[in-house]
């Protein structure tokens, strides 16, 4: 039996990937590098979903659980920018 597991993702993962990219341009000193930090940093902060597809998952959730899960994109968002930010001011002092 062969089992394929490449649709397995975790459902945040495409949704931290869009928020990081239209934050980008309002964030001009930050590298590809330095974004995707920002991106590791979100994925961190909020919890793993796996799914086979998204429209699996939302299909299930209630407005409130929807509603929970873009305020903890936001609040990640900007926790992330704001802790990359400051690594970079360190970095920059150390340098």
């Amino acid at each position: 039996m062969v089992i394929n597991f490449e649709q397995v993702h975790n459902y945040y993962e495409r949704l931290v990937f869009t928020a990081v990219a239209s934050q980008a341009s309002m964030h001009p000193n930050y590298s590809a590098d330095n974004l995707a930090d920002v991106a590791c940093v979100m994925l961190n902060r909020l919890p793993a979903r796996y799914v086979r597809h998204d429209v699996d998952l939302m299909f299930y959730l209630t407005e409130k659980e929807r509603y929970h899960i873009e305020e903890s994109l936001t609040e990640a968002l900007a926790y992330a920018f704001e802790f990359v930010g400051q690594r970079m001011v360190k970095q920059d002092n150390v340098n």
